[in-house]
């Protein structure tokens, strides 16, 4: 473990116990460009810079809660490139457990192309490589490290009925699951994908599964509203510089968290640093309100540099930023 890593744990452990964090999903070499402005299609624009950065939804989150000092573990895959080895080395490098992170022979890492113009918006092409055959079997064959974590977090950037059997071995066992549902599906969601204990959509996502076009608080509410319906009991909606909307199980009043106003240089990583650190949170007891307040302050926080895994936040930075709401 990292020095880093060692510090914000220890920071942490001043305020409860220890927890354990679970996530089962994608490893992605981010290929960043970036650009004045994205282009149009049919269009040809210069980059003024690139860079070749360690992501994947999975892996962000599973760094990001590292970082803000769970202790984590993935279940993922990469390939047998020079992608791979560096994918996995830096998630050790950054305190996540890789026992369940498995190299797939003659297959490529997965990739993201990237474009982020000067405004921090992006546009993203995957290329899911290794991470199309993470399967339900290698979620079993790690099973031990979901059923002793406090939460799951999984994503969609990984097979559908590989993140299904995730679910049902966290449920069983009673560890908390939370599904940040990216991306947005073109079909129709499992009913199963509805019976986590939180989900996360951005505005896009959300209108993907409820039909609301979120534009802005009042269409987030009724699209939180329409989630409940559904059968998740806390649903939570992120609006990016606007913060988020949620609802508990507890109460049918829409609640709604701002962020800390900050100057957005990537949003690349915002979301999922949102997710694990609201993961983290909720796995130490918190309440949902909290947890969001605490997920919009490292979303922020990531959107302040260009990059994934390096801009995840430390634990005292977030509850240092938290208190300019």
């Amino acid at each position: 473990m990292s020095s880093l890593v060692r510090a914000a744990a220890n920071t942490r452990a001043q305020e409860f116990e220890t927890i354990r964090v679970a996530v089962a999903g994608s490893v992605n070499m981010d290929l960043v460009a970036q650009c004045d402005r994205l282009p149009r299609p049919g269009q040809t624009v210069h980059a003024v810079a690139y860079s070749q950065l360690p992501g994947g939804k999975g892996a962000n989150q599973a760094v990001a809660a590292a970082r803000l000092g769970a202790e984590c573990a993935i279940i993922g895959r990469i390939g047998d490139d020079a992608f791979g080895e560096r994918l996995a080395a830096t998630l050790a490098q950054y305190g996540v457990a890789t026992d369940g992170l498995l190299s797939t022979p003659n297959t490529s890492s997965g990739l993201a192309w990237i474009n982020v113009d000067q405004t921090g918006e992006n546009s993203i092409t995957m290329v899911p490589g290794a991470n199309s055959q993470v399967s339900p079997e290698d979620v079993r064959n790690n099973a031990t490290l979901i059923e002793s974590a406090n939460v799951l977090v999984v994503q969609l950037e990984i097979p559908l009925d590989t993140v299904l059997a995730a679910i049902k071995i966290a449920s069983a066992a009673g560890v908390m699951t939370i599904l940040d549902p990216a991306p947005a599906l073109t079909g129709q969601m499992p009913d199963e994908l509805f019976r986590v204990d939180v989900m996360t959509p951005n505005q896009t996502e959300a209108e993907a599964l409820t039909g609301v076009s979120v534009t802005d608080v009042q269409s987030a509410v009724r699209a939180c509203k329409r989630l409940r319906d559904r059968g998740v009991p806390r649903p939570v909606i992120t609006l990016g510089a606007d913060g988020a909307v949620f609802l508990d199980e507890c109460t049918e009043v829409p609640r709604h968290a701002l962020p800390p106003r900050v100057e957005v240089v990537d949003t690349t990583a915002a979301g999922d640093a949102f997710t694990a650190a609201l993961a983290c949170r909720l796995a130490a007891g918190r309440t949902l309100a909290a947890a969001v307040s605490f997920g919009c302050a490292a979303g922020a926080l990531a959107a302040t540099a260009l990059g994934a895994q390096n801009v995840m936040p430390e634990w005292n930075d977030v509850m240092e930023v938290e208190k300019r709401v």
